[in-house]
This record gives structure tokens, C-alpha cells and sequence, in this order.
């Protein structure tokens, strides 16, 4: 059983809440987070959390991972999920399961958000739940 999650925040997701409510929800970050590492905490393990609006610091963030006896990642790559080949080639380094979550449903959306670089990879992917989304992933990724 998984025991230590990193969830990685990309570009604008410090801004949830006041971003586009409609689309991405009225929960700010800092309420999934909190929720998120209750659910952890609850279920006996450690939950690390981790935003960053610069695509080389979330490439740092996930090769540091590997040092740290992470067993699971959940990633919101925001934007970076359809332009980065950088975040993509990170994760496959590390070999580090994870899970990629979308709070909005991206195939209901423009067309340039359809494509994802992470997918491909991921052990799976969360769309159009909202913040749930998040604890599915969590629960999964501690399941495992």
C-alpha cells in the first residue's frame, strides 16, 4: 500500500476559487489541500503538496521525488499537461506512478486540450470531477 503522495499543482491553480469559478470550482487550493491531507492522515499516510506556476520547478519538484521514497504521484500539470514535453520526460525518469487529474472535464473544452503529453503514461485519469477529483485519485493511489 502506498504510504507517501506528492500532488503537484501547475500554472494558475494558486488562483482557484477566483479562477473561472464555473469551470474550476469555488474550492480554493488551499481547501483541497487541507482535505487532502486529512484523507491521507486518516487513512495512515503522509500526503506532500506542491504548486508551482514555472514548469522547471515542477520538473525539479518530480525529480527530487525520487530521492524521497515517494510512492505515488497525483499531478494537475494545468496547462503544462498539453505543451510539456519537459514535465512528461520527468515522470518517465523517476518511474514513479501516477495519476492525472483535470478538475474540469478538457473534452468538453477547446479542442487544444484534448491532447495531453502525460496520459500516455499515467496509471490513469480524472476529468470533470472537480476537487473530488483529487481525493478519487488519492484513494486509488493509496489502494495501491
Amino acid at each position: 500500500m502506498a504510504q507517501n503522495i506528492l500532488v503537484l499543482h501547475g500554472p494558475n491553480l494558486n488562483l482557484l476559487g477566483m479562477r473561472e469559478p464555473d469551470i474550476y470550482g469555488r474550492q480554493t487550493l488551499a481547501d483541497i489541500n487541507s482535505h487532502l491531507t486529512d484523507v491521507a492522515t486518516g487513512m495512515g499516510a503522509q500526503c506532500h503538496v506542491f504548486q508551482s506556476n514555472h514548469e522547471g520547478v515542477l520538473v525539479d519538484r518530480i525529480q527530487a521525488a525520487a530521492g524521497e521514497h515517494i510512492d505515488y504521484i497525483i499531478i494537475n500539470a494545468g496547462a503544462y499537461t498539453h505543451t510539456s514535453v519537459a514535465i512528461r520526460d520527468a515522470l518517465a525518469a523517476v518511474s514513479i506512478p501516477f495519476v492525472e487529474v483535470h478538475l474540469s472535464n478538457v473534452y468538453q473544452r477547446e479542442a487544444f486540450r484534448h491532447h495531453s503529453y502525460l496520459s500516455a503514461m499515467a496509471k490513469g485519469v480524472i476529468v470533470g470531477l472537480g476537487a473530488y477529483g483529487y481525493e478519487a485519485a488519492l484513494r486509488f493511489a493509496l489502494a495501491q
